[in-house]
């Protein structure tokens, strides 16, 4: 039974000294929460500070953007209503060409046609004379 009672005294001191640990480790918690509370209000402080800097320096250099982005907008409106006219030239143009291109296409068809039409009278012509020459 002394083994028994041996493990006992080992594990109940055991216990015993974690609870005193948890204890001042709770209470050590506690003294650096106190201590860091002047250091977190300086740190929020500072940071609404640098925030509110921030805002000032910014709001010329966005008043600046917002002048540019206008310049901007009215100078590519210039060129698109030149790119817009450009545009409408070319494509007078393609329809222009295209039409031309069509009507010799015609022409030559036509052309081809008629060609094609004689040759085919010229050889039936031909036929015939000879079938009549047999008879």
């Amino acid at each position: 039974m002394g083994v028994t009672s041996f493990f006992k005294n080992l594990f109940g001191s055991a216990k015993e000294t974690a609870t005193d640990l948890a204890n001042q480790a709770e209470s050590t918690l506690e003294q650096a929460k106190e201590a860091a509370a002047p250091y977190v209000e300086k740190a929020e402080t500072f940071a609404e500070e640098t925030i509110a800097k921030a805002k000032e320096a910014s709001e010329p250099i966005l008043d600046s953007a917002a002048e540019y982005a206008n310049h901007a907008k009215d100078i590519v409106s210039e060129y698109v209503e030149k790119a817009s006219d450009s545009l409408s030239d070319v494509i007078d143009t393609v329809k222009e060409k295209a039409s031309d291109l069509t009507n010799d296409t015609k022409a030559v068809a036509t052309e081809t046609v008629v060609d094609a039409a004689e040759k085919t009278e010229d050889a039936t012509d031909k036929i015939v004379d000879e079938t009549a020459d047999k008879e």
